[in-house]
């Protein structure tokens, strides 16, 4: 299974887990973007939201993604690297980014999560558009 992945499926942990398994590691972190029910808008109103909608231009998404993994294994030693984002609609409770990581020790994977996600979030061309209760609609870049 290729560990960096654009899925129109709901992203279960369990179907990863094994993507991280190595003899050296000793630590796998894990981190899983959730949509929210409350979301503090653009306007800096809280609404409530009914559901998220993702696109991207997949293959240069996929090729973002591939750097991004192998930027973070560089700059952290890590030795393996997984990144799943969903595209599509995902309703509340359900994953819409995945991203696990192992490391020989675990402060490198704690310390390699948040700085992998701000890297897809800010270079990585996927755009969010949020469904608000009131049926009112947001375009973001995530």
């Amino acid at each position: 299974m290729n560990p960096v992945q654009l899925v129109e499926s709901p992203i279960e942990l369990s179907q990863w887990e094994k993507s991280l398994q190595d003899v050296d590691s000793g630590a796998h972190a894990w981190f899983a973007g959730v949509t929210r029910r409350k979301t503090k808008a653009s306007d800096g109103q809280i609404r409530i939201t009914a559901t998220l909608h993702y696109e991207a231009h997949p293959t240069m998404a996929v090729k973002e993604l591939q750097q991004l993994a192998d930027q973070a294994k560089d700059k952290f030693g890590l030795l393996k690297v997984v990144i799943v984002h969903r595209l599509g609609e995902v309703p509340l409770g359900q994953a819409s980014v995945l991203v696990g990581c192992c490391s020989a020790h675990r402060k490198d994977a704690f310390l390699a999560l948040p700085w992998i996600m701000d890297r897809l979030k800010e270079d990585v061309p996927i755009w969010k558009r949020e469904t608000y209760e009131d049926q009112q609609t947001e375009w973001i870049h995530p």
